[in-house]
């Protein structure tokens, strides 16, 4: 009788043990599932759709006014024809403050970039807006020849010794093959000088001064390679900070 009631107690402890280990891996369970239902939401609120109100065109960007909700604010793409009532949707939009919008001689109180939307435009004849960016097309190989300037560099030398340069100040001349003015508060240059192969050919310079397409011109700046803007705007390789030379 006594090894009877011995082997219920152990029976009963084994079981109670059970029970508790079953209780904590559902306890550990239920934390995973609801961060992974706060990881959803998050994803799902990354996404906007909203109807355009206004619209105003500019030189290189489109301007819409958008209500969202019960929010209206304004957002800029990439030069395109959009209707007023359309409906469209966006993620990850770059946030500009007291943007100065040159061409429409406004100013923006706050202004989000939107490099991509859907609606309003067929998805695969939207353009991206020319900054930094996942989406950007490649850019065109010109017929440009333009020699390096006394003490710089070629833009295929830059770019085939790139991590040699990165963190340098260096010297750069090119042809200014298109300019995107005021974003970020700089203006984005694009230059080629007719070296470079592959992809490697087009510097992006970023720069407080003006220059037109067309120009020839020669800039100083620092080299950074894998510059993240956020929202998606990453370059591999940019000159920062720079500074128009005298020719």
């Amino acid at each position: 009788m006594r090894l009877t009631l011995t082997t219920l107690s152990i029976l009963l402890v084994l079981a109670s043990l059970s029970c508790r280990d079953k209780e904590q891996q559902q306890a550990q369970q239920k934390p995973t599932q609801q961060q992974q239902n706060v990881s959803m939401q998050q994803s799902a609120a990354e996404v906007h759709t909203a109807v355009v109100q206004e619209v105003l065109q500019a030189t290189s960007y489109t301007y819409l006014n958008v209500r969202e909700a019960d929010k209206e604010y304004w957002i800029a793409v990439t030069k395109r024809q959009i209707e007023p009532g359309t409906t469209i949707s966006f993620a990850n939009p770059l946030e500009m403050n007291n943007f100065q919008s040159k061409d429409l001689q406004r100013t923006f109180e706050k202004i989000y970039f939107v490099n991509r939307i859907i609606g309003g435009e067929s998805s695969t004849t939207q353009r991206s807006m020319g900054m930094p960016g996942q989406t950007r097309p490649e850019p065109e190989k010109k017929e440009i020849s333009v020699g390096p300037v006394e003490g710089g560099v070629t833009i295929g030398e830059l770019f085939a010794d790139r991590d040699s340069y990165a963190g340098k100040t260096v010297l750069v001349r090119g042809q200014v093959t298109k300019v995107n003015r005021a974003i970020m508060d700089k203006n984005w240059v694009h230059l080629q000088d007719g070296t470079g192969e592959s992809g490697n050919f087009d510097l992006t310079v970023t720069t407080t001064d003006d220059v037109e397409v067309g120009d020839v011109a020669t800039f100083e700046g620092k080299i950074t390679l894998k510059k993240d803007f956020g929202a998606g705007y990453f370059y591999e390789l940019i000159m920062e900070e720079a500074e128009l030379q005298a020719q």
